[in-house]
């Protein structure tokens, strides 16, 4: 910061390849603005945009599209479903926060199977999705069973969520390709059972996850093949809920499931004695579930909630997870 005057300083640093920086943004700072290298279009409900539906304005958009693609959509709700198939594509919500901007809808497993619930799916590799809320509102109370309900499904590789709400109840958020790369920065998540899933390399970095259900529920059902090294990371991030000492943070959908709580906040909504859980055959103690360095009155240890080690700890980063075969490194 310049304020009162200080001055900004320069230092050369032969060390290049272990620099690191971490920047924090203050309180109140603006999502920054994607910078568009093929062009903008404007979604508005009120016909204000060049289109009323998000859809509209992707399928405008060339299948064989090389640039950056900014669509920024107007305050509003958009009951919709939407999938963005296209590379290189921006949705950016225009409003003052996330939740001014709603993509939204209501199917479930009952209608549509659980990964055909989505009210949106990414499947176009390297986008970004900014400043917006997509949520799945079906009534559970609706149908006799089938009640899982997708709000978010993300499929395409190297996909970003910045200043991004998911909203929904059982399985709100589909992490469905396996290996494929997700980075979730500044974002809010809600569910109540198994409502963070599935096979991808996922990082939550600075977000808030919150069980809403007050009789607690399962966070995570994580479905890492045995040969993938990452699967969930929740890192510097926040895990609270409506209930006390009922909230587990995981069980193991495939067998080898990895997931990592690291340096982030547990609320006492975490079931300290037990915070792991076995799904059908599949055993929480063989899967790959670790926390480290975690911090409030759900971070007990015992000997149900294995610990990783500095050593192990060095290899479990965000940009780790994120990396790749390619070197993507979209951690800032």
């Amino acid at each position: 910061s310049t304020a009162g005057g200080n001055p900004i300083i320069q230092e050369p640093c032969s060390d290049t390849a272990r620099m690191q920086w971490r920047l924090n943004p203050t309180a109140g700072t603006p999502t920054p603005t994607p910078t568009s290298t093929g062009g903008t279009t404007t979604v508005a409900a009120d016909g204000t945009g060049q289109y009323r539906t998000v859809q509209a304005a992707i399928d405008a958009v060339p299948s064989g599209n090389t640039g950056r693609r900014v669509i920024t959509i107007k305050p509003g709700t958009y009951r919709e479903i939407v999938t963005l198939n296209k590379p290189y594509v921006t949705l950016q919500g225009t409003g003052s926060s996330p939740s001014a901007t709603l993509i939204v809808n209501n199917r479930s497993a009952y209608t549509s199977g659980t990964s055909g619930s989505f009210t949106a799916r990414v499947t176009g590799k390297d986008a970004i999705l900014t400043n917006l809320t997509v949520s799945n509102d079906f009534d559970e109370n609706s149908t006799p069973d089938g009640h899982q309900a997708v709000a978010l499904r993300v499929d395409g590789d190297r996909s970003q969520l910045i200043n991004v709400r998911v909203l929904g109840d059982q399985d709100t958020f589909l992490l469905g390709s396996d290996g494929a790369r997700t980075y979730v920065k500044n974002s809010y998540v809600e569910g109540t059972v198994d409502f963070i899933f599935g096979s991808g390399a996922t990082v939550f970095d600075n977000c808030d996850i919150y069980e809403k259900r007050s009789s607690g529920g399962t966070i995570t059902a994580a479905s890492t093949p045995a040969a993938q090294t990452y699967g969930f990371l929740f890192y510097r991030s926040r895990i609270t809920g409506a209930g006390g000492n009922n909230t587990t943070l995981g069980r193991p959908w495939r067998a080898d499931a990895q997931v990592l709580y690291r340096e982030s906040s547990l609320s006492g909504t975490v079931k300290n004695s037990q915070p792991w859980n076995d799904m059908s055959t599949n055993s929480w103690k063989n899967a790959r579930f670790f926390e480290y360095k975690n911090t409030g009155s759900g971070a007990t240890v015992n000997s149900n909630r294995p610990q990783m080690s500095d050593s192990q700890a060095a290899n479990y980063t965000p940009q780790r997870y994120l990396a790749g075969s390619d070197g993507w490194n979209p951690v800032y």
